[in-house]
């Protein structure tokens, strides 16, 4: 039987019985936690990498996150807390990320760093993938008007990282989220920004607080140079993972243990 026959067999299976995508989705979660978890001594286990409590990295100015949009393909509160708290412990911080998308991660950075990098594809490197111009024209949404904030342009499988001048204090990984991007965007990564101090965080290694999304996480271990010393960890309420180059104090996750920290919540409508 030809490989069309076959493909042709299987969509029509997947036409009269669309559950059957489910089995489809969930070989290909398993073959992705196969290939995460066939690297030893980073603590990988069934439920992911080692957990560390958000409120374990968070000092008491780490109240605020502004702006946020409440929109699709943001992160979460609790991620963009993460990236201030991280930002913030590094004096005269210098923050490097690759994904703008509205630019709420830059824009909240830029109130606690010195110096804001914000990669994305140019215009015109969208405009040929055929997304709207509206889209297009939401990048950098928040973060453009900002005076502390840099728009570079450019693919991060090829773009210039060496000529950004020097190591980042903090890194955060958020473009393509499939395996092949996010293992080119790491090795790149650790190959010419990371230096000996420098906090890594990639975003969507989880689908949600505590369901690890395993494709991420096996780019993220194929990537890392074999020798990186630091520790790598998923952090609690988030979802991030993180490589610290200072020990965190790191357990075991349980998807059924009681919540240890939970947060107080305040909403207040802004408008231009």
């Amino acid at each position: 039987m030809s490989r069309f026959s076959v493909a042709w067999r299987a969509l029509r299976s997947l036409v009269r019985t669309p559950s059957l995508l489910n089995h489809v989705v969930a070989g290909d979660t398993a073959e992705w936690q196969r290939r995460a978890r066939a690297h030893a001594g980073r603590g990988l286990g069934a439920h992911g990498l080692p957990l560390v409590p958000l409120a374990a990295l968070l000092g008491p100015a780490d109240t605020v996150v502004r702006p946020y949009a409440f929109r699709e393909g943001g992160s979460l509160p609790t991620d963009l807390l993460l990236l201030r708290a991280l930002a913030r412990r590094a004096p005269g911080c210098r923050y490097l990320e690759i994904g703008t998308w509205r630019g709420e991660s830059a824009a909240n950075v830029a109130e606690v760093a010195a110096e804001v990098f914000t990669l994305n594809l140019s215009p015109e490197e969208i405009w040929a993938l055929g997304l709207p111009e509206r889209y297009i024209g939401l990048h950098g949404f928040f973060s453009k008007p900002l005076p502390n904030v840099r728009h570079l342009h450019g693919n991060s499988a090829t773009f210039d990282f060496a000529g950004l001048g020097g190591p980042f204090d903090v890194v955060f990984i958020d473009g393509d989220h499939h395996y092949g991007a996010v293992r080119t965007d790491t090795a790149r990564v650790f190959e010419h920004v990371v230096g000996p101090a420098t906090t890594v965080v990639w975003h969507d290694a989880s689908r949600q607080p505590g369901e690890p999304r395993w494709e991420v996480l096996a780019g993220i271990l194929d990537g890392l140079p074999a020798g990186a010393p630091g520790q790598l960890v998923q952090v609690e309420n988030t979802l991030c993972a993180l490589y610290s180059p200072r020990p965190l104090p790191a357990q075991v996750p349980d998807p059924l243990a009681d919540p240890a920290t939970w947060f107080e919540v305040t909403v207040t409508p802004v408008s231009r």
